[in-house]
């Protein structure tokens, strides 16, 4: 048995810097592969998917499969938290996530209380996936940040700026709060019990993050992230935890340095003099514009190269700077892999 500190996404994480950078991708079991889309169909709705521990073990373990990554990622979503806490959570072909959006009345009824009972199921995914995996896979399990996740609560479906929880949160900053509150207790059980249920580490994915002004990027993005790993880390003293606030631009160096990360998840747009800079404190992950994969050929081999050739001499673990979109052909993920392994 390989000790978790021995695989590579893990080393990386406690600072090392490998001859070879680990890769996974972001939603890896996905919608490029035609073994989901099977498996997918078999279970029914998405959420059925989520909450099958047989079929969800299946559709995490079919890239490392087929790819061989360095780990596998939950399958699972960030809106399992609004779900456990009693919303009308649905997801329609072609439109993605649906949720009853939350008023104040709502807003002053949620509880944290009973969550955990409701993802008991992804959390028997959890355990079933570290008997499973190859013992050199790191095993990632993940939640949504609270800022990205309210977003989604307050509107009810992702929008182009996320507007409505930005305003919400202005016209209504006390309910916001109270909110915020109960989604870092929900989110931090939540991945305690991932830990201890066996993943390596966890990562926290803030993908509206870049929609926030300084004061309420401080606010909503990184408190309620600082609180969420405050007290993992009280349950679980020594968890490895990835943050990855998409989009935030010169923001990422006040978040590694306050949240208390031990590694930083970097998109595209992010020049490689400043990546540099965020690396030589804290390991980095990223950050192929997925755009890139779809093309292939030299657009492809050329944003790897330079991944590479900036970052590799520090701590990094090779990823997108975002999930692999259903567009993506199988040839070029090989091609990337192929790339990125030498």
């Amino acid at each position: 048995m390989v000790e978790k500190h021995e695989r590579a996404v893990m080393r990386v994480m406690a600072g090392e810097t490998l001859e070879r950078p680990p890769i996974w991708m972001m939603r890896q079991a996905g919608r490029y592969l035609p073994e989901y889309k099977a498996t997918r169909k078999q279970a029914g709705g998405f959420l059925d998917l989520c909450y099958n521990p047989e079929l969800a073990i299946e559709v995490t373990l079919q890239p490392i499969r087929r790819f061989g990554f360095d780990a596998a990622i939950l399958f699972s979503d960030i809106l399992v938290i609004p779900d456990a806490l009693g919303m009308d959570v649905r997801f329609e072909e072609g439109r993605g996530p649906i949720l009853k959006p939350v008023d104040l009345a709502h807003i002053d009824r949620l509880t944290p209380e009973g969550t955990l009972e409701h993802l008991a199921p992804v959390l028997e995914t959890v355990k079933g996936l570290r008997s499973q995996l190859p013992s050199e896979t790191t095993l990632l399990g993940f939640c949504g940040a609270p800022w990205t996740v309210a977003t989604y609560m307050i509107a009810g479906h992702g929008t182009p700026d996320q507007g409505p929880a930005r305003q919400f949160s202005l016209n209504h900053p006390e309910a916001f709060a109270k909110m915020m509150d109960v989604l870092v207790e929900a989110s931090a059980a939540y991945l305690v019990a991932q830990l201890k249920a066996g993943a390596d580490a966890v990562q926290i994915f803030d993908s509206w993050a870049s929609v926030l002004d300084e004061a309420q990027f401080q606010l909503w993005c990184v408190e309620p992230v600082k609180a969420v790993i405050a007290k993992v880390r009280a349950e679980v003293p020594d968890a490895k935890i990835i943050g990855f606030p998409k989009g935030v631009g010169a923001f990422y160096a006040d978040y590694a340095a306050q949240t208390g990360i031990d590694m930083l998840g970097l998109d595209w747009t992010i020049p490689f003099s400043f990546a540099k800079e965020l690396q030589k404190k804290t390991p980095v992950q990223g950050n192929l514009d997925p755009n890139r994969l779809i093309a292939g050929g030299s657009a492809l081999d050329e944003g790897v190269d330079a991944i590479l050739e900036n970052l590799s001499d520090g701590p990094l673990v090779f990823n997108l700077g975002h999930g692999i979109t259903p567009l993506t052909e199988i040839a070029h993920v090989e091609q990337m892999i192929a790339r990125v392994r030498g």
